[in-house]
């Protein structure tokens, strides 16, 4: 990687650009050097000597561009180890997001909601933009989860279920969309986890059916209704959650979840028609 461009004077090239300080220069260098290199959270980057042969600066002014991206918490430097790659920083949205609560009725559904906003775009997006081996895939993973779903292999259908959404958003193009979705989904799984223990709140096959529907519209370019179909499907989601919280809530004392003197009436999906026993489990 070359050295920014520099006049030997230490002028820069083009004397209408603002000045900007080399250690600056060099921190954005070794950005792209990790995005290229594909490093990850911890992964360990070489010293500062071979940092700054690869990046084609000095010494010093490498270690004050390692110093800035630490303070920025790009970077860990840790004495007697080395430099890393850092952690995700928390921000505001992490904090707030690290206050979830995977069990609570009013934040399951706000995350819903934010899903469908989310996850109803990129959908739309995937259609405009899919490439045909973006479609294929995302095909071969809604097939795969149906016949998980057929076999009622929870495991599999879940690797297959994550494997579709991920490839939805990969096929709208837009690293945010594509990682919000995955966030979203490890939010929604600590709710399966502690509330369902690993089981599907519905019907994998239903389920399955919506992934070919969202993968058909996709394929035939149709972002309205990919858009659409993907809304329904998280619909169908929520209805599920309502009722398996509902249901877990009304048993814990071995109470029927109808019938109950002073329970309360029942959740329905939407409108006036209750729940159905045989909705979408993702």
């Amino acid at each position: 990687m070359a050295a920014p461009s520099q006049l030997p004077g230490g002028e820069d090239d083009d004397a209408s650009r603002p000045y900007r300080p080399g250690y600056e220069l060099v921190a954005e260098q070794l950005l792209n050097y990790i995005a290229e290199q594909n490093l990850r959270s911890g992964d360990r980057l070489p010293t500062e000597q071979g940092l700054a042969q690869i990046l084609g600066a000095s010494r010093n002014v490498t270690r004050e561009a390692v110093k800035v991206l630490a303070a920025i918490g790009r970077l860990s430097v840790r004495r007697g180890a080395g430099i890393f790659v850092a952690d995700s920083g928390g921000g505001l949205v992490d904090d707030h997001l690290s206050h979830f609560r995977p069990t609570s009725m009013e934040d399951v559904l706000m995350l819903l909601d934010y899903r469908t906003v989310i996850e109803s775009e990129t959908a739309r997006r995937a259609a405009a933009l899919a490439t045909p081996i973006e479609v294929r895939t995302v095909r071969e993973c809604a097939e795969t989860s149906l016949v998980a779903a057929r076999a009622a292999d929870g495991y599999g259908f879940a690797k297959a279920d994550s494997a579709f959404h991920d490839a939805v958003g990969a096929a709208a193009h837009n690293v945010f969309l594509r990682s919000s979705v995955a966030g979203v989904r490890r939010l929604a799984s600590q709710s399966d986890v502690l509330l369902f223990h690993g089981d599907a709140p519905g019907s994998l096959e239903v389920a399955a059916r919506q992934h070919l529907a969202i993968a058909e519209a996709v394929a035939a370019g149709e972002a309205d209704l990919a858009g659409e179909l993907m809304v329904e499907h998280i619909a169908t989601t929520q209805s599920q959650f309502e009722r398996k919280i509902r249901d877990r809530l009304f048993n814990l004392d071995g109470r029927s979840a109808t019938g109950t003197p002073g329970a309360p009436p029942r959740s329905t999906g939407s409108g006036d028609e209750p729940l159905s026993p045989e909705t979408s489990a993702s």
